[in-house]
């Protein structure tokens, strides 16, 4: 038996695939069968719930030492673009958000800022917790953590448990890119490696974090880097269980230096749709995929919803890294547009906390 068909024969009987057969199927480009298969595995998990949430973001800052080419956010300190919020900036954004009705968690990413030291991002997290203690803190990438171990002199596992005591409640999946330090020592050569990202993952794990986790595709990797990625998110989440939902973010090239120098183009929905069912059937072990409709657009995300995905994330109130590099979706949304996008597909809208509980 060649690898697809023992694909598809894994499929029906709900085995787990190999790498092999992972590659055969996104070759074979049957887009139909593999939606009907993802739609399969995700209603087996979720029923007809296709969640969302509440939420705001806050960019603490685009300053950033790291400089990666993939990045259209970051600039250098005394750019006409630069920002840094001080604590006073964050307070009045979190007494702004304290207004939203029903509002369930904010969202904390930055970038590698070369003068604030951890106590900046720590006494941001406190202001959050003595404003909205009831909300859910979900902050720091993996690069952010192993920044802050850097900058502070201390163990990740120790990093992790001041921003525990501070309270975040999860963490953010980000900066995974893809788990090639090949694919990293182009994209993003300042960052934190693969094996990094993963340990992580791990120790916020073992300390009762949950976490995301994600992939940025169509730029300069292979196809086989993908899966590989992939294998590698499953084979953490077998290990551990943190893992509460997976996001795939297409690369959005726009106003970027990997952009200009490999003269790249945002792949097409076609391969959105493609990678998130086949994801959707590779992590068997994680019970959520996001459609974040930010990056996608919110028509894809729509469609997203019959490709496995179960999770259109939330309301976002300002999104500005990837609206850097180009994204045309608006930068927020209201609870009602996220139901009516929902309800159109015939699955059913599920306001949640951070965790996947029901609001």
């Amino acid at each position: 038996m060649n690898s697809l068909s023992s694909a598809k024969e894994k499929i029906s009987s709900g085995e787990r695939l190999n790498r092999d057969e992972i590659l055969a199927l996104y070759n074979d480009n049957d887009l139909l069968c593999l939606a009907e298969s993802a739609r399969r595995v995700k209603e087996s998990k979720s029923g007809k719930n296709v969640f969302y949430t509440v939420n705001r973001h806050i960019n603490l800052t685009n300053v950033c030492r790291a400089n990666c080419p993939l990045c259209a956010f970051q600039c250098r300190s005394g750019s006409n673009r630069a920002f840094t919020l001080e604590l006073d900036d964050v307070e009045k954004i979190l007494l702004d958000a304290a207004q939203v009705n029903g509002l369930s968690e904010i969202h904390i990413v930055s970038s590698l800022h070369p003068d604030k030291n951890f106590s900046y991002y720590v006494d941001a997290v406190k202001l959050v917790k003595k404003f909205l203690p009831h909300v859910g803190i979900n902050a720091f990438t993996p690069v952010e953590i192993v920044n802050f171990s850097e900058i502070g002199g201390l163990n990740v596992a120790d990093v992790l448990r001041e921003l525990i005591n501070a309270g975040v409640t999860s963490l953010a999946g980000g900066g995974a890119e893809i788990l090639s330090d090949r694919v990293r020592e182009i994209i993003c050569p300042k960052k934190c490696s693969a094996s990094q990202w993963l340990e992580v993952m791990r120790t916020a794990h073992k300390l009762g974090l949950k976490t995301n986790a994600s992939m940025m595709y169509g730029h300069i990797e292979t196809i086989s880097e993908r899966v590989d990625h992939l294998l590698k998110l499953r084979g953490l989440q077998d290990e551990t269980g943190g893992f509460q939902a997976m996001m795939l973010f297409p690369f959005h090239p726009q106003n970027t230096e990997l952009g200009r120098r490999f003269n790249l183009r945002r792949v097409g929905s076609w391969e959105d749709l493609k990678m998130l069912a086949l994801s959707r059937l590779v992590l068997d072990n994680f019970a959520h995929f996001k459609a974040f409709w930010v990056m996608l657009t919110l028509p894809i995300a729509q469609l997203a919803l019959s490709f496995g995905a179960d999770d259109l994330d939330g309301t976002l109130g300002e999104e500005k890294i990837i609206h850097a590099a180009g994204a045309k979706s608006s930068a927020g949304i209201t609870r009602g547009e996220l139901e009516q996008i929902i309800s159109e597909t015939g699955y059913l809208p599920v306001e949640r906390d951070s965790f996947y509980n029901r609001k």
